[in-house]
C-alpha cells in the first residue's frame, strides 16, 4: 500500500491526514503536493500521520523540507504522530524541529497560542 490522505482546511490551517507509508515511493509525489499546498495557504500545515505504518529516510527528509518550506512561507509544520513515527523520529534526533504532537487538538492548540 501506498501513502494516501485527505485534506482539509480548519480556522488558519491545512490538516492533511495520511495513511499508508511514507517511504522512498511515495516521497515524490507526498513532496510535490504537499509543498504546493504550503504555497498556495494556509500557511500552518498539521500532517496527522497517527495512521501511517512506516517512514524510512526519505520520508524524514521530505518532512525536514516541508517544515523548512512553511518556516519560510511565515507558517508552522505541526506532526501528529503514532509511537512508530515518533521512534523513527528520534532516532534521528528530530523530534524538537519536527514539533510532534499528541493529537490533532494539541497541534491546534499549538498554532492557536503561536
Amino acid at each position: 500500500m501506498s501513502l494516501r490522505g485527505t485534506r482539509e482546511i480548519r480556522d488558519n490551517c491545512q490538516l492533511f491526514r495520511l495513511t499508508g507509508l511514507l517511504d522512498a515511493f511515495s516521497e515524490p509525489t507526498f513532496r510535490k503536493v504537499l509543498g504546493s499546498k504550503i504555497d498556495e495557504g494556509p500557511k500552518h500545515i498539521i500532517l496527522d500521520l497517527s495512521q501511517i505504518d512506516f517512514v524510512d529516510s526519505s520520508g524524514l527528509g521530505a518532512l525536514v523540507q516541508l517544515a523548512k518550506q512553511a518556516q519560510t512561507a511565515t507558517g508552522t509544520l505541526q506532526i501528529v504522530t503514532n509511537a512508530r513515527v515518533t521512534q523513527t523520529v528520534k532516532l534521528v534526533r528530530l523530534e524538537k524541529f519536527l514539533a510532534l504532537q499528541p493529537t490533532v487538538d494539541a497541534a491546534l492548540e499549538n498554532i492557536k497560542s503561536s
